[in-house]
């Protein structure tokens, strides 16, 4: 009886984190895949539209696709994006103007990387582990995990790791078959 319940407490939870994934717009929802598993995340068009329409680019053109998470502090951020894994490169594509906004960084918020220069976001973006209220208004926040954010918390931490994880893949969910 107990394992049975336990069971249909873990299919219950799991459904959960798909019913959410699916009340998303698929084309403004990315899946990325991590060696951990999936991780859904809900695009914010209405917050940062330029950012938005960069990633979704870089997305399609499969740009993310075997990058590492070069840097990922303990009860910070996990930061990926960089095709040179160092943390100094970026994509061909133009930087982008900051769109910040009132929106705050708490746990899975999504927000995009970039140098002192508030208008120089290209491709790196990060995700948050924990509330980081000293980001608010001075970067763009484009996404929220809306599931598998225990994938994420599987990241390999470290400045960079030892041995870092990649994504696998990323995908805007409106492509995926």
């Amino acid at each position: 009886m107990l394992r049975t319940l336990f069971f249909a407490a873990a299919f219950a939870m799991a459904f959960t984190g798909v019913v959410r994934a699916q009340d998303t717009d698929p084309e403004n929802t990315l899946i990325l895949q991590l060696k951990s598993g999936p991780v859904v995340i809900k695009m914010l068009p209405d917050v940062a539209p330029k950012h938005v329409a960069q990633i979704k680019k870089l997305v399609r053109d499969k740009f993310y696709d075997g990058i590492i998470f070069h840097r990922v502090i303990d009860g910070f951020m996990a930061q990926t994006g960089d095709p040179t894994g160092t943390g100094a490169g970026g994509s061909d594509l133009p930087d982008i103007p900051a769109e910040f906004s009132k929106v705050p960084f708490e746990r899975g918020t999504v927000g995009m990387a970039r140098t002192n220069d508030p208008n120089s976001a290209n491709s790196q973006f990060f995700i948050m582990f924990a509330p980081g209220h000293f980001l608010d208004g001075k970067y763009t926040v484009w996404g929220q995990v809306v599931s598998g954010m225990k994938n994420v918390d599987k990241i390999a931490h470290g400045e960079p790791p030892a041995n870092p994880d990649k994504i696998i893949s990323l995908r805007v969910a409106a492509d995926v078959k």
